[in-house]
């Protein structure tokens, strides 16, 4: 895909998914901004991701931070971020009656507050050119609860009512607002901390638990970077003008609405 002339910011861009996403913009032409939680990963993600991409460290619950990043990709990018991908988020487990008030917020700051900040940073950049591309993540989990897993998945679900909500609000001024529910990502830091409460929590050993998941996936097979990558890719160019309000399962087919 053509992003030649268009910027991207990018969240979440030192883990695997957001640096792929990066990377594949860079690819296409776009210049790219990227943040994270710490700097010198950040740096080390901007090499990889090439292109010339820069970046800031920000803490996507500090709204002085995401202004900080917000106002350092304005200055790069003369004003213009075109498109906006917020990958940032975290993933908890655990027994209702056992998790803590303290980790529900967690999991909510990070995933909900992160990314209703960075959308409220750069909406009115978007808003002065009329023209804006914003691609929220979600997950399955926001789409049907997984246990053990009630503050991600009220979390992930509370995305995709933000997500409808800017669509309708930011439709006249031609900014498009959906987001992406993935399934399980193999490859991911994610599914490592995920897999290994499953461990924990299941009594099973990795390989029982990467079957048990497979198996409900009609395509047999747990999704790769790429597959998710592509769709975002997608929601960000040109291809995606008519689609707004939307949360796309990138499921393998275990999602199904």
């Amino acid at each position: 895909m053509n992003f030649s002339g268009k910027t991207a910011l990018v969240t979440g861009a030192a883990g695997a998914i957001g640096k792929g996403i990066a990377a594949a913009l860079a690819q296409g032409g776009a210049r790219v901004f990227i943040t994270d939680l710490r700097q010198e990963a950040v740096e080390a993600a901007a090499k990889e991701v090439g292109g010339g991409a820069l970046g800031l460290a920000a803490d996507v619950t500090d709204e002085e931070q995401v202004k900080a990043a917000v106002a350092a990709a304005a200055r790069a990018f003369d004003s213009q971020v075109d498109i906006l991908v917020n990958v940032a988020g975290i993933v908890g487990q655990g027994k209702v009656e056992e998790l803590t008030a303290e980790q529900w917020d967690a999991v909510f700051a990070v995933n909900c507050k992160g990314t209703f900040l960075f959308c409220k940073h750069v909406v009115p950049l978007m808003k002065a050119r009329k023209y804006g591309k914003i691609v929220n993540f979600s997950s399955k989990s926001g789409k049907t609860g997984s246990a053990l897993m009630s503050h991600y998945s009220a979390a992930k679900a509370a995305v995709i009512g933000f997500t409808q909500a800017l669509a309708y609000e930011l439709a006249e001024v031609n900014i498009n607002v959906n987001c992406l529910c993935p399934g399980i990502v193999l490859e991911t830091g994610v599914w490592s901390h995920v897999s290994a409460g499953y461990v924990k929590n299941l009594g099973l050993p990795r390989d029982e638990i990467i079957k048990k998941f497979t198996s409900k996936v009609p395509l047999g097979r747990l999704a790769a970077i790429k597959d998710v990558v592509a769709v975002t890719l997608f929601l960000a160019s040109e291809g995606a003008d008519y689609m707004t309000g939307q949360a796309i399962n990138v499921t393998g087919g275990r999602e199904m609405h």
